[in-house]
């Protein structure tokens, strides 16, 4: 049924800042960015923000790993600049490791790297 995990959405309280955020730590520039949604392109996947219009509870539902070259600096760069570790990077075997951090709008973004 599944055949590619497609878009990640993360909620976010301040549209503008969370744009300027992934801007400046993905290096990519949205290919949409309108005041209701914006989109960033990774190869074919789509990270796109939206903004928080309730009060419901933010973040932590589910957790979408992205694919990096390099886990510990990816992990260092995202807390350096005000995410906080959520599962350090962990040897899940079989030569992959895995990591999550929560940005600061409590969205989980995990990382993963390896065979």
């Amino acid at each position: 049924m599944f055949k590619k995990l497609r878009t990640v959405i993360y909620h976010v309280s301040d549209l503008q800042q969370a744009k300027e955020w992934y801007i400046k730590l993905t290096g990519n520039k949205p290919y949409f960015d309108e005041p209701f949604y914006v989109g960033f392109d990774f190869g074919g996947h789509e990270l796109g923000l939206h903004p928080e219009e309730t009060d419901g509870q933010g973040g932590n539902q589910s957790v979408s790993y992205w694919s990096v070259d390099d886990i510990e600096q990816t992990v260092t760069l995202f807390v350096a600049n005000g995410a906080n570790i959520h599962e350090p990077v962990t040897d899940v075997g079989g030569g992959i490791k895995a990591a999550t951090v929560i940005d600061p709008w409590g969205n989980a973004v995990g990382f993963i790297t390896g065979a």
